[in-house]
């Protein structure tokens, strides 16, 4: 089997389980150390078993962010994945999701043979769920999303694409970009021997103008959107409560009908 060759796209973000706080612009503050987002460890980990399968190969991450951080990145070097390229540049913050595409795009064109670009379906601070779609566009691949399982064999790559009945089948030619899903695989625990290696495996940093990009094609400056405002949810209220005195079933039908649910 010839050697398999995989990128994988990586966000960083900040901690969920610390309390998050917005930017001036309404935009979420990242300024201080990023973890990798769990939704990306389903990738990493597709990417390592799909190269041992082959026999030979690599894993190259590929992430993005304006401050340089790179310990996300590391705990996924930890797990095993060869190398990465982290595009770090202060005039990507506001980026929206198309301009994070294009500023993927340009990164994962530095990286050669690639035969499988893995994405999770969305990322966890963020949940637009279009940057795989807009990221397969620009690079020209075929792409197969929402896979709850990957293989790969002549040449092929063939998906389980995950639906509300259970799941299609689709097959198309290497190469090509796939998104996963949670529980597409388990992903392992770095060991102590990976997070030691980790430290020494090559992390390519580079610029927009390294990638032939400019602010007006990405952040603020490309930016199709903007977020104008921020407001708290609204306090839950206290619900209806119904006594059962032999009419509670028309008083739930009633209030079910009001709703327009029946």
């Amino acid at each position: 089997m010839p050697p398999m060759n995989v990128v994988v796209t990586v966000k960083q973000i900040p901690d969920p389980a610390e309390p998050g706080s917005l930017e001036g612009d309404n935009t979420l503050n990242r300024s201080g150390k990023l973890i990798l987002d769990e939704a990306d460890s389903y990738g990493v980990e597709m990417a390592l078993q799909l190269v041992a399968a082959a026999g030979s190969g690599e894993v190259t991450l590929v992430s993005v962010t304006a401050n340089g951080e790179v310990s996300g990145l590391r705990s996924a070097l930890a797990m095993g994945a060869d190398k990465a390229v982290l595009v770090s540049d202060d005039a990507i913050a506001g980026s929206d999701a198309l301009g994070t595409a294009k500023v993927l795009a340009a990164a994962i064109g530095r990286v050669e043979g690639v035969d499988l670009v893995l994405c999770a379906v969305e990322a966890s601070d963020g949940y637009t769920g279009t940057v795989a779609a807009q990221l397969s566009e620009l690079l020209g691949l075929n792409s197969a999303t929402f896979a709850k399982h990957v293989e790969i064999a002549d040449g092929k790559v063939k998906v389980q694409r995950q639906t509300e009945a259970g799941f299609d089948e689709v097959v198309t030619s290497l190469p090509a970009l796939v998104s996963v899903t949670a529980g597409v695989v388990e992903p392992r625990y770095p060991s102590f021997k990976g997070i030691m290696a980790a430290k020494n495996k090559p992390v390519d940093q580079v610029t927009l103008a390294d990638l032939g990009l400019d602010a007006s094609q990405v952040g603020w400056g490309g930016a199709r959107q903007t977020i104008t405002a921020v407001t708290p949810a609204p306090a839950r209220e206290a619900g209806e409560k119904i006594v059962d005195e032999g009419d509670a079933h028309e008083k739930i039908v009633a209030f079910l009908e009001e709703l327009k649910v029946i």
